[in-house]
């Protein structure tokens, strides 16, 4: 037997004492923080006015039991035997809440016990610093403890973290054993979907990334779960995290781990699955802001904490939305808050792409601080490209700026008067370049950027004296500008920042309404950086096709494996037409609503039942409704619209029950175009009355020509022509949806014969090309070869 001592549980000082020195209000309210980089300028300038003798950064580690504590106090005087820590700050001193100062001594207490022991110290100095960043003003707090004293603190917090540590060691012992003995849940693997688990399982055990495009239908969601919690049992991962664009995907993933785990109890399988949901869902005082002198909730939240921490960690269930507001109700705390906390102590956490991705992602953040290995997996990644250009992107309205300046009190008036001035001369030099409403500038302006970064400060300097005093539309414009600078900071090829005017002239050209937009294009820059960031990511979608676009487009690293697989379904269960004669472009779409209503009342009532009617746009998709119920009026049919909330979403799919007739009318790339499932005979049919490619306009235009620049000869294809047919094929897989399924699609457009589209459809399609004929009858007596 060896005799080995077990590694000890590795845990930094701020991680010790927010888990044990916390204590008080959550508290919200808008407090003005310095920037990350404006607290590193600050803690260099306070280094520089200390001694020669004074020591910058100062390592410490310190053994206590099984707790391993390692920490970096800001500097060390050795003359005066006195360590140091160093806060920034803007406003008042007094403002910052009692319970953060007694955080930040419970952090220098521990230093300096770590320091004592490491020295051989008897006694020792402490001095909490803190600077005003906007004054430059220090102020100190100084004490002195004898080592014993502070040694005993260390022993008290170490303690009272290393119950909750060894539990957690304890849980990660019985998981990864669960793990290991985990049988795959089904008797045997779909078509395809070994081989999907396989390359994950490869790229779990030997880091990296994985594409892979894998059908509907194979089990993707397990194909990709299963191999990934082996890992976790063989040491190679520490955490899980499942990252899907929309809520279907989200309790996709929690079914998927319930069904793992279905043939075992709690104790033989003890796995911790968190749901994060956005904070507008989970919050049940929506009336009421986040603090203790407005929230219950929020008030003595960190008292209640450890109680509501421990029994969430401890229940048999998977921590979904709905446990964690239970427990959060037992125990008088806030859901969102206790859920953000739960992630810290979760194996697997199933959440929006924006929790890993986006600039200041809760799960990349935890990961960064805890040196976890962790293993992504990204669901319907082609969705990802999308969803990162909005997460890097950022505007400035001059409506806002308006509203602004409408309620800013006198200190402000300056600062905002600067930054019209410098709104206007922008207006002002585009409107010289071009009258169009459209301009497109080649960098932001240094003196723009200046006059934001002088109002950020003093927006945040007045919120720091008086936050209960700022107005919601200061607060929106500052929001706005820290956005706006932080990624001006980053612009470059990937980007475009481009001028829109609209509205109704006020007195002149220059006063017209006009939003400026940091508008990114490729992604890659940010997204590639947070793969890289994880041990593995498989990135697993329908559509992942061409490869070299979704690796353009995403960063993945270098040496990711592609992996394409076939599907199950056989030509035979999807009958494919086209229709050779009929054109859906813009300018011919007024002659093709008739026709269009017509074949889909024709397919209608060839094979009666449920159809899903896909078009570019509203306004087509209710010309063609409005045809279909005057010519067709027994037809029943029900429409997709504007702004629909979960609860009608809800009802329009409702209308797809087993055995129904009718036709849901939708817009491609909507919700009801990708993420719902509608097996057996709740669907068996659609009708796609478009290519999707997006709308020639000036935005688009630009970003092809920036797609050109950069990967030459492909700026149409990466702008309008890939996109488009992304969303064709998404739409068409709602119809089969497992091996027992038949259907049948009808693709409405001439342009789906050309040889270029029909390589990027699914090669089991077997196509035939039909004419339209009047009354919705399907000619197929020209019917062109299987492609």
């Amino acid at each position: 037997m060896s005799d080995a001592t077990p590694a000890p549980w590795t845990v930094s000082v701020r991680e010790l004492v927010e888990f044990t020195a916390k204590r008080g209000d959550l508290d919200l309210r808008f407090t003005p923080a310095p920037t990350a980089e404006e607290g590193i300028a600050g803690h260099a300038r306070v280094a520089q006015r200390r001694g020669p003798g004074w020591v910058r950064e100062v390592v410490l580690t310190a053994r206590e039991g099984d707790l391993l504590l390692r920490g970096r106090a800001d500097g060390w005087d050795p003359a005066l035997n006195r360590l140091e820590e160093i806060k920034t700050y803007r406003g008042r001193l007094e403002r910052i809440p009692e319970h953060h100062r007694a955080l930040a001594w419970a952090q220098l207490k521990l230093y300096g016990a770590m320091r004592c022991r490491e020295q051989g110290l008897e006694k020792i100095r402490l001095r909490l610093t803190y600077l005003d960043i906007g004054r430059e003003k220090e102020t100190s707090f100084d004490a002195e403890h004898d080592a014993s004293e502070l040694d005993a603190f260390l022993v008290e917090h170490a303690a009272r973290y290393l119950d909750w540590a060894r539990q957690e060691q304890a849980h990660r012992r019985r998981r990864d054993a669960g793990m290991a003995a985990l049988p795959f849940p089904f008797p045997n693997f779909h078509a395809g979907q070994r081989r999907l688990a396989e390359a994950a399982y490869r790229v779990a055990r030997d880091g990296g990334c994985l594409m892979a495009q894998a059908p509907t239908g194979i089990g993707k969601t397990i194909g990709t779960l299963f191999p990934l919690l082996k890992a976790c049992a063989r040491g190679q991962i520490d955490r899980v995290f499942f990252l899907t664009a929309k809520t279907p995907g989200r309790q996709l993933a929690i079914d998927g781990v319930a069904r793992l785990r279905a043939d075992s109890t709690p104790e033989e399988r003890p796995l911790r699955l968190l749901e994060l949901v956005a904070r507008e869902k989970a919050c049940v005082n929506p009336d009421k802001a986040c603090h203790g002198e407005s929230c219950p909730l929020a008030r003595g939240f960190y008292d209640r904490l450890p109680a509501a921490r421990a029994e969430a960690v401890a229940a048999a269930e998977p921590l979904t939305q709905a446990v964690v507001a239970r427990v959060a109700a037992a125990h008088a705390v806030c859901p969102y808050f206790l859920s953000q906390e739960l992630a810290r102590w979760s194996d697997v956490v199933v959440g929006d792409y924006h929790y890993w991705f986006d600039g200041s992602a809760l799960l990349h953040a935890l990961t960064a601080a805890n040196d976890w290995n962790v293993a992504l997996l990204v669901d319907e990644a082609h969705n990802l490209l999308e969803r990162g250009r909005a997460m890097y992107s950022a505007t400035l309205d001059s409506l806002r700026l308006a509203a602004a300046r409408a309620v800013a009190p006198a200190p402000l008036k300056r600062h905002l008067q600067a930054l019209q001035r410098e709104w206007n001369r922008l207006v002002d030099d585009a409107r010289d370049e071009s009258d169009a409403d459209y301009a497109v500038l080649q960098a932001p302006p240094a003196s723009l950027i200046d006059a934001l970064g002088k109002l950020v400060s003093a927006i945040t300097d007045q919120a720091a004296e008086a936050p209960e005093r700022l107005q919601p539309a200061l607060q929106d414009l500052l929001f706005d500008a820290v956005q706006f600078r932080a990624l001006a900071e980053s612009f470059g090829p990937h980007s475009i920042l481009d001028l829109s005017r609209h509205g109704r002239a006020r007195g002149s050209a220059s006063r017209r309404p006009s939003t400026l937009c940091l508008r990114n294009v490729v992604p890659a820059p940010f997204l590639g950086p947070r793969l890289a960031a994880a041990g593995t990511a498989v990135l697993f979608s329908a559509t992942l096709a061409p490869t070299d676009f979704y690796r353009d487009m995403l960063g993945v690293p270098d040496g990711t494996v592609a992996l394409d697989v076939p599907s199950p379904f056989d030509s035979a269960q999807l009958r494919v037409t086209q229709v050779r004669d009929l054109s859906t472009r813009f300018n011919d779409r007024a002659a093709s609503i008739e026709p269009v209503a017509d074949l889909i009342a024709g397919g209608f009532r060839e094979h009666p039942g449920n159809y899903l009617a896909f078009f570019s746009s509203f306004d087509y998709l209710h010309e063609v409704a409005a045809m279909l119920a005057r010519r067709h009026p027994d037809v029943p049919q029900w429409s997709q619209t504007r702004g629909m909330n979960e609860a009608d979403r809800t009802a329009f799919l409702s209308r797809f029950a087993e055995g129904g007739q009718g036709v849901g009318f939708a817009v491609l790339g909507g919700a009801f175009g990708e993420g719902i499932d509608l097996p057996g005979t709740r669907l068996i049919g659609a009708f796609v009355a478009t290519l999707g490619q997006p709308q020639v306009n000036p935005v688009n235009e630009q970003m092809r020509r920036l797609l050109e620049a950069q990967f030459a000869g492909r700026g149409y294809d990466y702008t309008y022509f890939y996109p488009g047919l992304q969303k064709v094929v998404q739409a068409a897989g709602r119809v089969i949806r497992g091996e027992q399924d038949r259907g049948s699609l009808v693709l409405i457009d001439d342009r789906f014969g050309w040889r270029t589209v029909r390589d990027l459809l699914p090669p089991w399609w077997r196509i035939r090309g039909i004419r339209a004929r009047p009354q919705g009858a399907m000619d197929f007596s020209e019917s062109s070869a299987p492609a």
